[in-house]
């Protein structure tokens, strides 16, 4: 019998193509109605789901009895509820490591664009403002020789340090759960406390997953440490930062700058975030090249196709959930 696959947001023929060749394939069509509908109603007959970017806990996957395996095309997984799902036995994939160095070359943009303006200046010009030279008031900040604080040494982080330490001449800052050693003798990286890596980094990147621990992990108290020539960059996740003192810190002048490329709700429509001249605004693409992700997707199927075919995936969140 062919187990069936469920998509849970949109995927590329190519990917359906490719799927047919195993299973039966149901993707929800926006054209053809709700697409929550026909995802419901698809539900119960699905061994596996692929997709990105949709809460999945108990609540919405009551009526998927035959459910083996979700394959997530992301590599964060706090959309699940892990606990429920490896508690059911099922298994929860994720696509790490193909995307780490395009996410770091969108990071390390977010640094260079805050620093120099970019965005800012871009718009300015082709309103027509450039007149003659530009203004004191219009100068960006140096990247070369300044403090690359990085909160999460994982491996994006370190793909982030790196640019910064051996392309930019940068000191290199990190806190974390643990210390890497290797990563310190690389890059002459030194480990501190969140709050020391705060007062002296002039570029602080998260680069943590989003948990109970870590949403909210830079409010009031965090930005107030920060130097105020210093630059906050989020590649993470949008709730690791407490919104509303991330725009009172940009508009009363007690940071210089942010480069967002998560927000604590997706897709954002309105914020204020939108009127600041010191915030670069990205609609959270991180891994969007389509080299990346091309990788991602592969990557997902092979561990959905290995889960449904009972093999170990490569990349298992719960591995106590492979029985094999």
């Amino acid at each position: 019998m062919r187990k069936t696959v469920l998509a849970f947001s949109r995927i590329s023929p190519d990917m359906v193509e490719r799927l047919e060749k195993d299973f039966d394939v149901i993707v929800p069509n926006p054209k053809q109605g709700d697409v929550a509908a026909q995802f419901n109603e698809a539900l119960p007959t699905a061994h596996g789901l692929i997709g990105a970017g949709r809460a999945l806990g108990e609540a919405q996957l009551k009526a998927a009895t035959n459910l083996e395996v979700i394959s997530s095309v992301s590599v964060g997984y706090d959309n699940y509820d892990v606990a429920y799902l490896t508690q059911r036995g099922i298994q929860l994939t994720n696509t790490p490591d193909v995307l780490t160095e395009s996410t770091a070359d969108l990071g390390f943009s977010l640094i260079m664009a805050s620093a120099r303006r970019t965005a800012e200046l871009d718009a300015w010009t082709k309103a027509g403002h450039w007149k003659a030279s530009v203004s004191p008031d219009l100068f960006g900040s140096d990247v070369n020789g300044k403090t690359l604080g990085i909160v999460g040494l994982g491996n994006i982080g370190a793909a982030i340090a790196r640019r910064g330490r051996l392309g930019f001449n940068m000191p290199v800052l990190y806190s974390g759960n643990s210390r890497k050693p290797a990563l310190e003798a690389e890059l002459g990286a030194t480990f501190c406390t969140l709050d020391d890596l705060l007062a002296k980094a002039d570029f602080v990147v998260l680069v943590v997953p989003l948990s109970d621990k870590t949403r909210h992990l830079i409010s009031h108290r965090e930005l107030g440490l920060m130097k105020p020539s210093a630059f906050l960059i989020n590649i993470a996740r949008g709730p690791i930062v407490d919104e509303a003192a991330l725009i009172e810190a940009l508009q009363n002048g007690t940071l210089r700058g942010a480069g967002l490329d998560v927000y604590a709700h997706e897709p954002l429509a309105e914020s204020p975030l939108f009127s600041l001249k010191n915030a670069v605004t990205l609609p959270h693409i991180g891994s969007a090249t389509g080299e990346t992700r091309a990788a991602m997707a592969q990557r997902a199927m092979n561990n959905l196709t290995a889960a449904l075919k009972g093999q170990r995936p490569t990349d298992l969140v719960n591995p106590e959930t492979f029985k094999g």
